[in-house]
C-alpha cells in the first residue's frame, strides 16, 4: 500500500513540483556558473517528486569526467541511461549543439524541465529519446535524430548486465568520431548489486585502447568510471 499511496500523494504534488523545477533551474541560470557549480547542482537539484533531479554518481568521478568532457570540446554528446536526470545537467552544460539522452523509460512532463537544463548563452538542444536502446530501430531514431553527425562523447550508463552493457557499446561505440570518448559507469569489480557487471565488458575492452580509470578509493564499492579514447 506504501508505494499506490506514494504515488498518489506525487500526483497530488505534480504542480507545485513543477513550478518549483523550473523556477530552481530558472535560478541556477541567473548568472554564469563553473563547471564545479554544474556538478554540485547536478547531485541533486533540490527537486521533488516526479520532478526530482539528481546523479548517483561520485562527484570527484563524475566531475574529473565532465571535465575531460569539456576540454573535448564536444558539439554532440548521447548518453544511454537517464535516471534522474542529474549526468543529462552536466552534458547540458558541455555540449555546444545537441544532448541526447535515451531510456526506456522517460516520463513526457519531465521533458519540458530537461529542455530548460542548457544555460540562456548555451546553443545546445535537448533531445529525449524513450524506448530499448538494445534494439535496431532505436538506433535508427538516434540515427535519425543525429542526421548523419558523429557522436563527440558517448556515456553509457544504462542496462548493467554483461549483455546489456555490450550490446550498448557494440550498437552506439561506432557512432562516436575520432578523437572522441567512451564513457562507463560502474566499472568496478567490488558492486552492491549482482546486476551490475559492468567490469567484466570493461576488463577486455580496455585493452584495445587508449583509457583511463576515474576512481575516487580503491577501495570503494560500487561506482568507478571508466573512458575510452576513440
Amino acid at each position: 500500500m506504501k508505494r499506490p499511496f506514494q504515488y498518489f500523494t506525487r500526483l497530488l504534488r505534480y504542480p507545485f513540483n513543477r513550478a518549483v523545477a523550473f523556477a530552481k533551474v530558472r535560478k541556477f541560470h541567473s548568472r554564469r556558473r563553473s563547471l564545479e557549480e554544474v556538478v554540485d547542482r547536478a547531485m541533486d537539484l533540490g527537486t521533488s517528486g516526479f520532478f526530482r533531479v539528481k546523479t548517483w554518481q561520485r562527484r570527484s568521478e563524475i566531475l574529473r569526467l565532465a571535465q575531460r568532457v569539456r576540454e573535448l570540446d564536444p558539439k554532440i554528446i548521447v548518453e544511454i541511461g537517464t535516471a534522474y536526470g542529474g549526468t543529462l545537467f552536466i552534458w547540458a552544460h558541455c555540449a555546444s549543439e545537441t544532448a541526447i539522452t535515451c531510456d526506456i523509460a522517460i516520463k513526457p512532463f519531465v521533458v519540458p524541465v530537461y529542455r530548460l537544463f542548457p544555460p540562456p548563452q548555451s546553443r545546445c538542444r535537448i533531445t529525449a529519446l524513450t524506448g530499448d536502446t538494445h534494439q535496431a530501430a532505436f538506433k535508427q531514431r538516434l540515427q535519425n535524430v543525429l542526421g548523419g553527425r558523429p557522436i563527440d562523447f558517448l556515456f553509457i550508463d544504462g542496462d548493467h548486465r554483461l549483455e546489456g552493457v555490450t550490446r550498448d557499446f557494440e550498437l552506439y561505440a561506432e557512432l562516436v568520431r575520432p578523437g572522441g570518448m567512451v564513457a562507463f559507469h560502474d566499472i568496478l569489480e567490488k558492486q552492491p548489486f549482482p546486476g551490475n557487471q559492468v567490469y567484466h565488458l570493461w576488463k577486455k575492452i580496455k585493452l584495445n585502447f587508449r583509457h583511463e580509470e576515474l576512481i575516487d578509493n580503491p577501495d570503494q564499492i560500487g561506482a568507478g568510471i571508466g573512458i575510452l579514447f576513440v
